[in-house]
């Protein structure tokens, strides 16, 4: 190794720094309890050696052959720079010195080697040898093999049909199934105990870069007054390093050249990423493997979801198929369409002074969809969907459990280390309620306080935005609505397509776009916001930081994404008053109104854009961008292409996936989780689109990560985190939300109310029950001469001779001593509604409350496995433990008559 002086450090513990913020760092040396020494306990500086690259491309370890490469951090050499800064790059060169310096004081091995397509490029391997590994495995309480698991595994329950599921599965024969082992957490005093084969393979390629990044996070690399600056993360940012990453095992379209290679990569390829399996399950033992836990579940709860939408999506086909071909015998329907009923009743207009009165039947072709929206069939899927969703999750945590037992999660929240952001800022010293000793803390009780309520308020405020951004969209439609109904007519061109594009089709179109549009400015903008409020919040450990990211990001974006479909669901159309008294919005823009058969139809339309437009823009986002960016990169290498390019350096040139990347992957899934549960029944075809999506979804992101990014840093993840609970808030109000679209949003509550009681005597005419006459009976008398009662006048005296026309209320005609004041049919039906909402709402969660009393949480089979594993494991640990005594018994005992016969020896003789 080379030396330089320890002068360096002193100079820059001097020296002020503007490139990162300040982090008091009194305790961060106590985190890591280590016998390999510090940068304080030696003399000198050390700094890797330079080799040269050996040629071999697919090569997983230094010129030795012999160690294995943990992490590449990559850095580009200052004094070959092109634009040199002279007093910045030597700032970074002794940073960057100094860091990698410690680095080989906490015992890893570095070696170095330039680009063989760059020349300004350093490539530094980092390996971490035996004692390392065994020492902070110990400290993060990583679980290893104790013995080979003797449980059997659980049998299939589709025993009948193994030719089927054979087809289904991964080829094992390909992908081998992993040896089960009972696991504990690492002990170096007992490393007997641990089944250790052979050091190299003991400790997986996956778990050690992991203990590599914990000690990459955590190393310091300056010092000023008491003041430290540590981590890898921070030198990246900062642009001292430009990349940090393990390593992929093999490139993804062949097999590694090195017979020892295990080609993961290109396994996982081939039966997960490629087009050809998708109709394979996954095989998310060797995801987890490869990528670890965090990823593996992700992946494990994504490819469940699918399934189980599977029969969401036939339900909700047969649904829509009743309705598509029932849609002839809709009776209002063609009342609306029939040139002497809905052809003879004349609208009042919609807007003041410029919108004209309207025949009904220009809205026949709505109708007509509206007719396989809003039919029986839809009732059935609701109710349907409020018991799939409940199903869903109790189903999901059986499964959940069942992979934490066989991924060694079940413990974790006990191994889980804080941040070095959160220690790095424990100065505050307090008494421990339970051990009674001193602990640091990042700030007290007050201070806490005072970061809740400024979080908080960050929160409320991007909250009140997008309901501001909301209200606009309200504007818009208002008063673009009039626009709509006084030129459409007027363009030359559009006589073929008027009876489609009604002045209200075009106004939910233009708006559904324009919105969306907003929703994505407004969610990329908050992304940002929300993780500079949870780093202000410091959490303290990374589940908790992602779980505090996770409800901050979600409540933006539910208000964000839905609160435009609320507003069409619950509140258009509700308070518009009547022709002769409207209300009007912001005192000045008269309430927009729905169409004579309801706001459903539009709230389908919103729907179908918002998650078409959402699932479009996300897969451009995540697989044109990617692969662009990665086209580039090599259009700008092909000078260099004929050259043998190292792994570490092929890896360099794939695309970073940003730490909170899964995140958004679950985010995205969320929202559209949200869809199909809370909306759907005014569009039973969102459960399919959604199986559609995430059938693609899933290869998608499986090609994603194993083509074009770089290999994750493996994590650790015992669940799908805050999201659970976050499912489970969404299914119950999609209960409410379903219940209440179907009482106020659609028109079915109105039309059975005449269909029982107003078609017959004594409030009808009919002698049987019959949907006849039903628009007729829905649609009020205005006489348009009472306009003249306002003090605005009669706007519309001179757009005909009509004398009275009709609108949407039940409410008493001109002339009756209640004139325009809600009339029986108007309380019927309310009653009506509220009754159903009440029955449903408590069928349903009685339903739900049963289902999730008869199903556990964990199987039975899954706690006895879990059960046997902790009493074989602490059973072996105990026999161990009494070997090693007796064997030290032993020993004491031999010392002891030794010593005694030594001294009666000279006495006897």
């Amino acid at each position: 190794m080379k030396k330089m002086s320890r002068n360096v450090l002193l100079q820059m513990e001097d020296e002020e720094d503007d490139d990162d913020g300040d982090i008091v760092l009194e305790n961060l040396g106590q985190t890591i309890i280590s016998d390999l020494g510090s940068l304080e306990s030696q003399q000198d500086f050390r700094t890797p050696e330079f080799e040269e690259f050996n040629g071999k491309s697919d090569s997983l370890f230094f010129n030795d052959g012999q160690r294995r490469i943990d992490f590449v951090l990559v850095y580009e050499d200052e004094s070959r720079k092109e634009t040199n800064k002279k007093g910045t790059n030597e700032k970074q060169r002794r940073k960057r010195q100094a860091y990698e310096s410690n680095l080989i004081c906490h015992g890893l091995q570095l070696e170095a080697t330039r680009s063989v397509s760059d020349d300004k490029l350093v490539f530094v391997k980092v390996h971490a040898p035996w004692e390392v590994l065994c020492t902070y495995a110990e400290i993060m309480h990583i679980k290893l093999p104790l013995k080979p698991n003797d449980l059997k595994n659980r049998s299939s329950a589709f025993g009948t049909l193994n030719w089927f599921t054979k087809v289904l599965s991964v080829d094992e024969s390909i992908i081998k199934p992993e040896q089960e082992f009972f696991t504990a957490p690492f002990e170096k005093n007992r490393m007997n105990d641990f089944y250790i084969v052979d050091r190299d393979s003991f400790f997986n390629p996956a778990t050690r870069s992991r203990i590599v990044y914990f000690i990459l996070s955590r190393v310091k690399y300056q010092v000023i007054n008491n003041v430290s600056k540590f981590g890898i993360n921070r030198l990246v940012n900062s642009g001292i390093y430009k990349a940090a990453f393990p390593l992929h095992d093999c490139k993804f379209r062949r097999q590694s050249e090195d017979p020892s290679c295990p080609n993961e990569r290109y396994l996982l390829y081939r039966e997960w990423a490629h087009p050809r399996s998708i109709y394979k399950k996954q095989p998310l033992d060797l995801i987890r493997k490869y990528y670890g836990e965090k990823i593996g579940i992700y992946f494990a709860w994504l490819g469940y979801y699918t399934q189980m939408l599977l029969l969401a999506a036939v339900v909700g086909v047969a649904c829509f198929l009743y309705g598509y071909l029932n849609q002839d015998n809709c009776t209002w329907s063609k009342e609306v369409c029939h040139s002497d009923i809905g052809g003879k009743i004349i609208m009042c207009p919609q807007c003041d002074k410029h919108c004209p009165f309207w025949k009904l039947n220009i809205t026949c072709e709505s109708s007509k969809k509206l007719c396989i929206f809003d039919s029986f069939g839809t009732l059935i899927f609701a109710v349907f969907m409020g018991v799939w969703v409940t199903l869903f999750l109790e189903f999901w945590k059986r499964r959940q459990a069942e992979l934490e037992y066989e991924w060694d999660t079940v413990e974790l929240q006990q191994e889980e280390q804080a941040r070095p952001e959160y220690e790095a800022r424990c100065t505050h010293v307090v008494i421990n309620e339970i051990t009674q000793e001193e602990e640091r803390i990042p700030f007290t009780a007050w201070g806490k306080c005072l970061r809740i309520t400024l979080c908080a308020s960050a929160v409320l405020f991007w909250i009140l935005l997008i309901i501001a951004s909301v209200i606009g969209i309200i504007v818009y439609r208002l008063s673009v609505f009039i626009v709509f109904s006084t030129q459409l007519k007027n363009l030359n061109g559009t006589d073929p397509i008027q009876k489609y594009l009604t002045p209200q089709t075009a106004t939910s179109i233009t708006a559904s776009i324009i919105s969306f549009i907003i929703i994505m400015i407004l969610n990329t903008i908050y992304e940002r916001v929300a993780i500079m409020i949870t780093n202000f919040e410091l959490p303290r450990t990374q589940t908790d930081y992602e779980n505090s990211l996770t409800m901050k990001m979600f409540l933006f974006q539910f208000v964000n994404y839905y609160s435009s479909c609320f507003y069409i669901a619950f509140f258009k159309g509700k308070f518009v008053g009547y022709p002769g008294d409207p209300v009007y919005w912001l005192g000045k823009y008269r309430n927009e109104e729905c169409d004579p058969g309801g706001c459903l139809l539009e709230l389908t339309t919103q729907l179908t854009i918002i998650m078409g437009g959402k699932a479009i823009w996300n897969n451009i986002q995540e697989v044109l961008l990617p692969w662009i960016m990665n086209l580039i990169g090599r259009f700008h290498r092909v000078s260099g292409s004929e050259k043998i390019t190292p792994r570490w350096e092929q890896d360099y040139h794939l695309q970073p996936m940003g730490k909170l990347g899964l995140f958004y992957e679950y985010l995205e899934m969320i929202i559209q989780f949200g869809f199909v549960t809370l909306f759907v029944a005014s569009f039973p075809l969102a459960p399919l689109l959604a199986l559609v999506n995430n059938i693609l979804e899933i290869r998608v992101d499986a090609w994603k990560l194993t083509t074009q990014f770089r290999r994750l840093v493996p994590e650790k993840a015992q669940d799908i985190g805050a999201w659970q609970p976050i499912m489970q808030g969404i299914a119950i109000l999609a209960v409410v939300t379903n219940a209440m679209i179907i009482a106020f949003t659609s028109d079915m509550i109105p039309r059975l109310v005449y269909y029982w009681s107003f078609s017959v005597p004594p409030y009808g005419n009919h002698t049987s029950y019959t949907m006849d006459g039903y628009i007729n009976n829905t649609l009020s008398i205005f006489k348009v001469a009472d306009f003249k009662n306002k003090s605005k006048g009669n706007p519309y005296s001179e757009q005909g001779n009509h004398t009275t026309c009709r609108y949407r209320d039940f409410r008493y005609p001109p002339g009756h001593p209640q004139e325009y004041k809600h009339n029986i049919y108007y309380w019927h039906v309310i009653a009506a509604k509220l009754a159903f909402i009440i029955v449903m709402e408590h069928l349903i969660y009685s339903v739900k409350f049963f289902i999730s009393y008869a199903i556990p949480d964990v199987s039975k089979r899954t706690k006895s496995k879990i059960q046997r594993e902790k009493y074989l494991t602490q059973k072996l640990l105990r026999e161990n433990h009494l070997k090693d005594m007796t064997k030290n018994m032993g020993v004491i005992a031999e010392r002891m008559i030794e010593a005694v016969d030594n001294n009666l020896r000279p006495k006897l003789e």
